[in-house]
């Protein structure tokens, strides 16, 4: 979306910004209330685990942190020069492998070839099932659909647009879905600069929100899975969507309230 529209990095975070801590908020509200009956309310401390057992290596541990630290800022510092973000994150990334393979202690060979590779080429598939999609006259659709409910207003254009976007990525996986949405509001003619920038976040947001229905709705959700699973934690689809389909909803209705009321707020660029 950054791309397509041309949003930099600083004004994606001035939006985005209060808007994920309103999403954050509500996350813990309504995942509070979901299990308020099964947490413990109080527990013995001496029985559990000192904390550094749970670090394998202390060297990648404490360079984890100030690295993030380091990514975040460079974020606002490359983005005026053109530098892709993913080159950024992939020098992160380097570092820590470097610092993994300097002591030894992570097998890095073991992580590479254990990671579930099938994953990645499924949702790079997605991506071909979009630009068919697109050719099929898809886009086209949502565009005219954006239109009407800009002539509805602002609120419900936000509205609208989320969660539709979250049902496609529910279904579509949320990354492909994304691409749908932006192709969508690109080609939507007469839209304000105001409502056309709502439409633009309630997409992301309902792209990042709406894969909590479903588990293939978002790559990370299907990693984590896979990883639980070799572990010896399976989590069904049936179990997953119980949850998902009950706390979702008011999240993203809360994070779409909060798009609309604070972007006008904001002002456009």
């Amino acid at each position: 979306s950054a791309n397509v529209f041309g949003i930099s990095f600083g004004r994606y975070a001035a939006v985005m910004g209060p808007v994920n801590l309103v999403s954050l908020a509500a996350t813990l509200a309504v995942l509070w209330l979901f299990y308020r009956r099964d947490l413990d309310t109080t527990y013995v401390v001496y029985r559990l685990d000192p904390p550094a057992s749970a670090i394998r290596d202390s060297a990648v541990f404490r360079a984890a942190f100030p690295l993030l630290a380091v990514l975040l800022g460079a974020y606002f510092v490359t983005a005026p020069f053109g530098v892709p973000i993913s080159a950024v994150t992939g020098a992160g990334a380097l570092v820590l492998l470097a610092l993994a393979g300097r002591s030894g202690v992570i097998p890095l060979r073991k992580v590479l070839a254990g990671a579930p590779w099938q994953i990645v080429l499924f949702s790079l598939g997605m991506y071909l099932v979009v630009y068919g999609l697109k050719t099929a006259g898809l886009t086209d659709l949502l565009a005219q659909g954006l239109v009407r409910l800009a002539g509805a207003g602002p609120v419900v254009a936000t509205l609208g647009t989320g969660v539709a976007a979250a049902l496609l990525s529910s279904v579509m996986n949320n990354m492909p879905s994304v691409l749908v949405g932006a192709l969508a509001i690109q080609q939507a003619p007469d839209l304000s600069p105001l409502t056309r920038e709502l439409l633009i976040y309630a997409n992301v947001i309902g792209c990042d929100l709406g894969p909590k229905f479903t588990p293939i709705g978002s790559l990370a959700t299907l990693l984590w899975l896979h990883v639980l699973d070799a572990k010896g934690h399976r989590i069904t689809w049936g179990q997953y969507m119980r949850v998902g389909l009950l706390i979702t909803p008011p999240v993203l209705l809360a994070s779409l309230l909060a798009l609309a009321l604070w972007l006008p707020h904001l002002g456009t660029t």
